[in-house]
């Protein structure tokens, strides 16, 4: 089964805490296999997620949102 990788830009996150509370959201998401979060403390993190169905990015940013956290950009 073939895999596809989608990136996002998150702003505030700062810390392992803002990681976890991101991955878990992401993690719910149907399809969704692994996330890859490049921390970037008070700045733009990049988030990788793999999945196995393309993910809309309304449900990305509803994710990340419910985290606590802002989608600013999205990459395909």
């Amino acid at each position: 089964m073939s895999t596809i990788s989608t990136k996002v830009h998150v702003s505030g996150m700062t810390c392992g805490h803002c990681v976890s509370a991101v991955s878990e959201e992401l993690e719910a998401l149907a399809g969704v296999e692994e996330i890859d979060i490049d921390l970037n403390a008070g700045g733009v993190s990049t988030v990788t997620i793999t999945s196995t169905q393309k993910l809309s990015p309304s449900e990305i940013g509803e994710a990340v949102a419910e985290a606590g956290y802002l989608v600013v950009a999205n990459e395909a």
